[in-house]
């Protein structure tokens, strides 16, 4: 019987982090996957517990979380009700949340004993993903799907400027309508941790079997990025899909009760892959 255990942690600064472990009961010591989501992203968006279902079928325990300055909360788990919180993000405390999830499956505090983990990270999520493998040889695979190769990739390089000055930029959310807001202190983070938040660097440095995957239809992540990463890390089992947007044809809301034929695609990539 495939089960889900909903797990709250603490997260940087204290703030807490939604978690939820899929599986099927059936299977002892299944291996542990840990999906991190992407830029205005949450752990059940769309087609996520789809996929985590598919990942349970196929003899996998499926680990997905909120980040702590994701901008939901507990009591609003799928909406973006903490705007304050994600003003104040940086990509070093998606780092310290991720440190605290791997910390977690590995413990056996709550959740089975993972001795070492497998690591999915979507568009931001990817970035993230990347340098944390390159520092942490408890994850023993990685796969990206739609990642960045830069930060500086998430907002028009020409606004920075005004950024700065301002102390603060809106990134508009096309699905809800709202403004949300950055703190410069997503700038200063950059600045003050150059080579540690570089993911093209990072991705030379990854010893771990990869698995990078992009499709040539995506309108928020251009293929460029994926190429750049393949040429940091030439290592990398590199899968172009035709035609293939930014969510491999998920969506928020997801009226259906199964996955499109795209992310079917990207999971059976991903289970051959991680069986190999």
């Amino acid at each position: 019987m495939i089960r889900k255990d909903n797990y709250t942690l603490s997260g940087a600064k204290g703030r807490p982090m939604l978690v939820d472990v899929t599986y099927d009961d059936a299977i002892r010591n299944a291996p542990v996957v840990i999906f991190a989501h992407g830029f205005k992203g949450f752990k059940d968006w769309g087609t996520h517990n789809l996929v985590a279902e598919y990942f349970a079928h196929n003899g996998y325990k499926y680990l997905k979380f909120n980040f702590s300055h994701n901008g939901t909360t507990p009591d609003n788990p799928v909406d973006f009700a903490d705007l304050m919180a994600f003003s104040e993000n940086t990509f070093s405390i998606e780092l310290e949340d991720l440190d605290t999830i791997i910390d977690f499956a590995c413990s056996g505090s709550g959740m089975a004993v993972a001795s070492g983990v497998y690591l999915i990270g979507h568009s931001m999520g990817g970035g993230i993903s990347i340098i944390k493998s390159a520092e942490d040889s408890r994850i023993r695979k990685l796969v990206t799907m739609a990642s960045i190769s830069n930060f500086h990739n998430l907002w028009p390089k020409q606004s920075e400027e005004q950024w700065r000055l301002q102390g603060v930029i809106y990134m508009h959310n096309s699905r809800t309508g709202q403004q949300m807001p950055l703190k410069s202190t997503t700038l200063i983070d950059l600045d003050s941790n150059p080579l540690r938040l570089d993911i093209l660097a990072q991705a030379a440095r990854l010893t771990q079997p990869w698995l990078l995957m992009h499709g040539d239809a995506d309108p928020t992540v251009p293929l460029s990025h994926a190429q750049e990463l393949h040429k940091a890390q030439p290592n990398a089992e590199f899968v172009v899909f035709p035609g293939f947007d930014h969510t491999f044809g998920g969506s928020h809301p997801y009226a259906n009760d199964t996955l499109p034929a795209s992310l079917i695609a990207f999971c059976d990539n991903t289970i051959s892959f991680l069986g190999k």
